[in-house]
């Protein structure tokens, strides 16, 4: 679930991204990902990593019918508790 949710951040931010930079396609976005570990319940005995398979249909499903349908997101897995995005290509 929580890759959903981080899937949805990447999202809004890239939003943020194409609309100060008046961007109307964007064609790839190249994202590093760290051990990003969240418990679903609070519990720390329950955490998990981010699944980039399960970040990846999230990034589709949440661009679908929108501009953002048809970009190309490069995940890299790096060091680290954090994300952001690397590059963006127009």
């Amino acid at each position: 679930m929580h890759d959903f949710l981080l899937a949805k951040e990447i999202v809004d931010e890239l939003k943020k991204i194409a609309q100060e930079k008046k961007l109307e396609q964007v064609k790839a976005v190249n994202l590093e990902i760290g051990q990003i570990s969240l418990a679903h319940d609070g519990h720390a005995e329950h955490m998990e990593d981010i699944s980039i398979g399960n970040l990846e249909f999230g990034l589709r499903s949440i661009t679908n019918n929108t501009p953002f349908e048809k970009t190309k997101f490069e995940i890299k897995k790096v060091e680290g508790d954090s994300w952001r995005i690397t590059g963006v290509e127009v």
